[in-house]
């Protein structure tokens, strides 16, 4: 993906990674996962692409952008095959963003979800010179056809599961639709279960690991733990990443370790 300020300044790797960040259940930090893993890509001087597919637009907003129509939105990516370039906008922090519109809630009934819908982002994103840096996808709390998209689309699924029940139901939710799309992709979709809002000294995060360990493949359960932070929990209201916002916080700290997990175990580039 090239813009007009880099043009003859940036030059692309020929493969970027892409991370899907994905739960069947709201309101366990996909967004603020997405946001602060966009912006631990930035501290190590890689321009990174965030897409937001929630049409709750949480992402775009955080980043300032209010697109005009939802023309001006990765919506017209789908339904007029509106090249990514279009609809790209560099924001403040430097990264990339394909903003989300309302009109995002559609698309299902619009498009359906055939193969040739489903993997429409996929096809695109791959495309030489598609991304400047790895790709962060933030999903809408749903199994429809954006969230299959960035499925399909995804080398790495990213899955918080905040420290209560409901988030990790959800969470199992998602292994069971990836173990029944197995046969479609022919291999394992690699992913890793996140935990968040994770304060050791409450006997429900206790209780959360320990059937987390049970339902899930240990080697996918990330050694990571966002911990219960207010500053990582202000920082979106404010418009700002962790790094930004709190540089020494607790937060800054998990979501760099974060970063150095995926990378160290080949899931970043």
């Amino acid at each position: 993906m090239e813009h007009s300020s880099d043009r003859g300044q940036v030059r692309y790797p020929s493969m970027v990674a892409i991370v899907a960040v994905f739960n069947q259940k709201g309101g366990v930090g996909k967004t603020t996962t997405a946001l602060n893993l966009l912006a631990a890509v930035g501290q190590r001087k890689q321009r990174p692409l965030a897409v937001d597919l929630d049409p709750q637009c949480h992402l775009t907003h955080i980043f300032g952008v209010v697109p005009k129509s939802a023309d001006d939105s990765i919506y017209s990516f789908f339904i007029r095959q509106r090249p990514l370039d279009d609809v790209a906008q560099i924001t403040r922090s430097g990264a990339i963003l394909l903003p989300a519109h309302l009109e995002l809630a559609k698309l299902d009934s619009l498009l359906g979800k055939g193969v040739n819908v489903v993997t429409r982002l996929r096809q695109a994103l791959r495309q030489p010179e598609a991304a400047p840096g790895p790709v962060i996808i933030d999903c809408c709390p749903l199994l429809n056809v954006l969230s299959l998209n960035a499925i399909f689309a995804a080398d790495l699924l990213l899955i918080p599961v905040a420290a209560d029940f409901l988030s990790l139901q959800g969470a199992e939710q998602v292994e069971r639709a990836l173990n029944a799309l197995e046969p479609v992709f022919k291999r394992r979709l690699p992913r890793r279960y996140l935990l968040t809002r994770y304060d050791n000294r409450r006997r429900m995060t206790a209780a959360v690991e320990e059937r987390m360990r049970s339902a899930l493949r240990a080697d996918e359960i990330c050694a990571t733990r966002i911990r219960e932070n207010v500053k990582l929990a202000e920082s979106p209201a404010v418009g700002l990443d962790i790094f930004r916002h709190a540089p020494g916080s607790r937060g800054a700290h998990d979501y760099a370790a974060l970063y150095d997990e995926l990378l160290g175990a080949g899931l970043l580039q």
